[in-house]
């Protein structure tokens, strides 16, 4: 049976689907447990996160999934806090801290828009050193646990989503290996809990987040892991579980 999946998304942020039709799905599915992770707010990209006036409705929204379908599956209400992300999250079963930023002087830089943004941003900030804007990302990464406290780090290495064919920059590159063990080490030192997030591989891109690489370097030195799918609508969620369980043992 697959245990659970805990980071989806709904009409609340940038899903497609409501809470409920998630839930339902998860049933479909044979999970024992759904969460749903809508996106905490941030005021200088609010167009894909949850307002604050929407934090009510969404505590009590799932709540009410939680009764309504508790001899199904267990749900459970989350929320996937960004870096920069501010609001309080004591309301919530479970926080998965995320960096979908960079804060280049001030200037927030998504990671995971397009890759011509991360050019720019090379070029502008980093004089066009890739390196360089990797080291700031992964920066930010390893002090997810001091500022969050997250009870999953969610898609570690999401800086490598427009690198399918190595346009970017060179994943055996020394300084980039250096700069995700930094962050790894960090964490880990911190006792977190690692997504193993399969959105990429609906993507075509191959490698869940983490690569395997990481995962396998994670797993190493003792690390935990959960199962996601970053599910942003129904036909995805428990999505490409199967080939990653094992990591779970």
């Amino acid at each position: 049976m697959i245990l659970s999946d805990r980071h989806t998304h709904t009409t609340f942020s940038d899903g497609q689907n409501t809470p409920e039709e998630m839930v339902q799905a998860a049933i479909e599915q044979g999970a024992a447990c759904i969460g749903i992770s809508d996106h905490s707010y941030v005021d200088f990209d609010p167009g894909y996160c949850m307002d604050p006036a929407q934090h009510k409705e969404y505590i009590e929204t799932i709540a009410a999934l939680k009764q309504k379908y508790a001899e199904q599956i267990e749900v459970q209400c989350g929320v996937e806090q960004d870096f920069d992300s501010e609001p309080a999250t004591d309301d919530y079963d479970y926080v998965i801290g995320s960096v979908h930023y960079l804060n280049c002087k001030g200037d927030r830089i998504p990671v995971d828009l397009s890759p011509d943004i991360l050019r720019n941003a090379a070029r502008k900030y980093f004089r066009g050193d890739f390196y360089s804007l990797a080291e700031s990302y992964y920066a930010r990464v390893g002090k997810l646990a001091e500022k969050h406290h997250p009870d999953i780090i969610g898609h570690f290495d999401l800086i490598r989503k427009f690198n399918r064919r190595g346009d970017l920059f060179d994943p055996s590159n020394r300084r980039y290996r250096k700069a995700w063990k930094s962050a790894a080490d960090r964490l880990l030192a911190a006792g977190a809990v690692f997504e193993i997030n399969t959105s990429p591989l609906r993507r075509g891109q191959g490698e869940p987040y983490p690569s395997i690489e990481i995962i396998n370097y994670l797993k190493s030195r003792g690390a935990k892991f959960v199962l996601s799918s970053d599910a942003h609508r129904i036909d995805d969620v428990c999505k490409d579980f199967g080939q990653f369980e094992f990591f779970l043992k």
